[in-house]
């Protein structure tokens, strides 16, 4: 009985052991998402959810790179990759102003749209995991309905922040929490997608489609108060702001994006130039160093470094972001918009490889704060039975800039100084129309707000 009772207790002290580095791990990171009062809020969950998101989303956008990109010569390279965007996102342009509108709709079901969004795309991961082998058409659709439902997640997980909101929490501090717990997880699960994509093509996405079955449970684990809308209504932009008739048959305004202050419509006019600058870099130093490899590197190598300098800029200014206390997210805008501009002209005048890596994370650095800010004047100014439409439409917006500036990117001549010329010009364009407008703002504070609400 001793010697089986001694095995016993081995095999239960193994057990342990390799038990502990998952077990702590797990603790580890329930420990920091839950800190400062997030866990008792619930946003410490939907911390973890975004994780979830951003682990499945570089699943996906991982193989769809190796089959769009990667796996031709430039020029087809080109075609393909404009075709992509063509076939996506011009149905996305009709797509993406409906998703506000339905979310609404549904109001008290915030987990279940998020629940939804995530189970589509684990459904369509498997779609595409048959595409990506045959190269069929089928891909196409697939991705777009990705697009779609990564986007409805994004709109009512930006609607449901200030609803977890802890104390003593500023918007723009909890939504940068939020989305570094997104970039940390898309961080851990980019080199296991690289793993699985040397397996074959559609591995990363059997990976996705796990993930995302995990994060359609998770999603219902948010607290209850988040299906919580009472009252809540469609936003309009400002050209579409309507006269309503009250109980008594009084005309009664419908309030509007600008009808709660410009320092939104400012904030997403300087938003949509950075996210121009996002995709117009993207796509024109994914084929200027396919062709122009920075120097003593290999285009593949030159590729990465790019990719992980812009990485760890979103990564820290999402990090400031989560330390920030500022309560002037005009100011943040207004600043990290002038610091790309000109670390834009720098480049154009002096380009060089440093300098190519410099503004990626520059740029990087810059988005990541801008968006925080946008997100928080938006939950701060709109009135909460609007706010949900109103982040459909900001995100519609800024999606497509993202794909015009790809789209720049993609017919430019491959010359660098020609190239960050056009986008600095476009830069400084989206600054000086906007900068006055948020300055206004910012010293007037949030006053428009409490006359709407």
């Amino acid at each position: 009985m001793s010697g089986s009772g001694r095995v016993g207790g081995s095999v239960r002290a193994v057990g342990r052991a390799l038990h502990l580095p998952f077990t702590g791990t797990a603790r580890g990171i329930r420990k920091a998402t839950h800190a400062h009062g997030a866990g008792e809020s619930g946003l410490g969950k939907l911390i973890e959810l975004h994780g979830v998101n951003g682990a499945g989303d570089v699943m996906i956008t991982i193989a769809l790179a190796s089959t769009v990109f990667f796996s031709v010569p430039t020029d087809e390279a080109r075609g393909r990759v404009a075709l992509y965007l063509a076939i996506t996102m011009a149905p996305f342009t009709v797509l993406a102003p409906v998703i506000g509108p339905l979310l609404d709709k549904v109001p008290h079901g915030r987990r279940a749209a998020m629940a939804g969004a995530m189970g589509a795309r684990a459904l369509l991961a498997l779609v595409l995991s048959g595409a990506v082998v045959t190269g069929s058409i089928e891909m196409y659709p697939a991705a777009l309905g990705v697009l779609v439902a990564s986007k409805a997640y994004g709109v009512v997980r930006s609607a449901v922040v200030p609803r977890l909101l802890p104390p003593r929490f500023s918007l723009v501090k909890a939504n940068s929490r939020v989305t570094l717990g997104g970039l940390l997880a898309t961080g851990v699960a980019a080199p296991v997608g690289a793993g699985l994509q040397a397996l074959g093509p559609r591995y990363p996405l059997y990976g996705a489609f796990v993930i995302f079955v995990v994060g359609t449970f998770l999603s219902f684990s948010l607290p209850p108060k988040v299906d919580s809308a009472k009252g809540e209504d469609t936003a309009l932009l400002a050209a579409d702001e309507q006269h309503l008739h009250g109980p008594h048959r009084q005309p009664v305004k419908r309030p509007g994006l600008r009808t709660v202050g410009i320092a939104v419509t400012h904030a997403l006019g300087a938003n949509t130039a950075l996210r121009w600058l996002s995709g117009f870099l993207t796509f024109f130093l994914a084929f200027l160093l396919r062709e122009h490899p920075l120097t003593g590197q290999s285009a593949a190598v030159s590729l990465g470094m790019v990719a992980v300098a812009a990485g760890a800029g979103n990564a820290l200014g999402t990090a400031m972001g989560a330390w920030l206390r500022s309560r002037a997210p005009e100011l943040i805008i207004v600043t990290v918009v002038a610091v790309v501009l000109g670390a834009a002209i720098t480049t154009a005048v002096f380009f060089g490889a440093f300098l190519v890596a410099c503004l990626a994370a520059v740029a990087g650095f810059s988005q990541a704060l801008a968006k925080l800010s946008l997100d928080a004047l938006i939950q701060r100014d709109v009135p909460e039975l609007v706010r949900t439409s109103a982040f459909a439409r900001s995100e519609t917006l800024l999606q497509m800039s993202w794909v015009f500036g790809g789209a720049v990117g993609i017919v430019m001549p491959l010359n660098g100084t020609l190239g960050l010329s056009v986008a600095a010009a476009v830069v400084a364009l989206g600054w000086v129309t906007t900068v006055r407008g948020l300055l206004v703002s910012s010293r007037h504070g949030a006053g428009p707000r409490a006359r709407v609400a």
